[in-house]
């Protein structure tokens, strides 16, 4: 059943609002759960997804989080910059009724060709890589470890970046070739901090994630 899940912080309660079964004729869930997220008007500080068929709502990372993907942004703009793609941030990624907003995407500079019926987001297939920053707690770890992980499978995003400073000492792991239709990939690498990841494949391909972006291996 779909669910309406609301992140708070770890002091707080978890809420999950499980609607009802549509009614005969009437519009399906994905669509009503869609309508909802276009109507929400949240706090600053905060934004919302549809993952897997749930509105999940966090708040905006730490200073660490907000260092790494600033350093990969400005680092990719730069590697970017005399071809035909671009990096972005908090920008919508829409595919069927969901929407994600990773990290730092990699999408064409004129994104005007590619944007929803509404306006709200890019199309996923315009997406050619995705990097996610996570956060600390276990719910945060499963959205990007596990349900973006299959969300950006299902889109055919060719490839997919997390960085986790909370994987042991430290960890980047790079997902390429996905399977839309086993929402996984053909080939996941992780490696710790300190030894470098380079995209294979894209606009982006050659681009090296090191220390420069992560730090040094934590503890």
């Amino acid at each position: 059943m779909t669910a309406l899940a609301h992140e708070r912080p770890e002091t707080m309660p978890e809420t999950r609002i499980e609607p009802v079964s549509r009614p005969e004729n009437g519009p399906d869930l994905d669509e009503v759960v869609w309508q909802a997220w276009e109507a929400m008007d949240l706090p600053e500080g905060y934004r919302a997804e549809i993952i897997e068929g749930a509105i999940e709502v966090s708040p905006t990372g730490r200073l660490s989080h907000a260092r790494i993907v600033n350093r990969l942004r400005d680092a990719l703009a730069r590697y970017l910059e005399k071809g035909e793609y671009a990096a972005y941030q908090d920008t919508n990624v829409i595919f069927r009724r969901k929407v994600w907003i990773p990290d730092v995407l990699v999408a064409p500079e004129d994104l005007d060709p590619y944007a929803d019926e509404d306006g709200l987001g890019v199309d996923a297939a315009a997406v050619r890589l995705v990097v996610e920053v996570a956060s600390p707690g276990k719910r945060n770890q499963d959205r990007d470890h596990v349900r973006k992980r299959r969300e950006y499978a299902r889109a055919g995003i060719p490839v997919y970046i997390l960085v986790d400073d909370y994987d042991d000492q430290g960890a980047v792991t790079l997902f390429a070739g996905p399977q839309p239709d086993k929402a996984d990939w053909e080939d996941v690498h992780r490696v710790p901090y300190g030894t470098d990841v380079t995209v294979p494949k894209g606009p982006a391909k050659g681009f090296v994630i090191g220390e420069a972006i992560t730090g040094p291996k934590r503890g």
